[in-house]
């Protein structure tokens, strides 16, 4: 009885270990990951950056990568949003303190493949500016700029 009861256990063993071996393994990735959270880069002093897309940004699902960057905004700001790149067809989204989109620009007004866009803020808060790229054309530099217009 003893022997039947010791290699009923024997077999199950194998599995208890597996499973714990896969139960450590996946505690693991998730606490290495607590570093890695989604923390846009903030805007410099002078709402102006030269920076560039690469493949370790946010991947689009499009073949294309993102980038975001953190601006303070106050209700009545009326912005301009200015995104330039040679490298890829360039497209800019400005999403709430919510994280919807608040407005969003392709192709600007000169007929390139650049991005501009004019919006009113209606609400103060934390907003990100995303700058990515259309389709597969992915990386490369690029030049943003946030200017709050001023009314003359």
């Amino acid at each position: 009885m003893i022997n039947k009861s010791i290699a009923a256990l024997l077999i199950k063993l194998p599995i208890i270990a597996v499973t714990l071996v896969t139960f450590i393994s996946s505690t693991t990735s998730v606490s290495a990951q607590k570093g890695r959270l989604y923390n846009p880069i903030p805007l410099p002093a002078s709402n102006q950056v030269s920076d560039a897309l690469t493949e370790r940004d946010i991947p689009t699902g499009q073949g294309g990568f993102a980038r975001d960057y953190m601006v303070k905004l106050n209700k009545g700001d009326n912005l301009a949003v200015d995104l330039s790149s040679d490298s890829f067809d360039s497209i800019i989204t400005l999403l709430g303190p919510d994280g919807t989109t608040v407005a969003e620009n392709d192709d600007g007004p000169d007929g390139s493949s650049n991005s501009l866009l004019f919006t009113r803020i209606t609400e103060s808060g934390n907003y990100v500016v995303r700058v990515r790229s259309f389709g597969e054309t992915g990386v490369g530099s690029f030049r943003l700029k946030v200017t709050r217009l001023r009314p003359i």
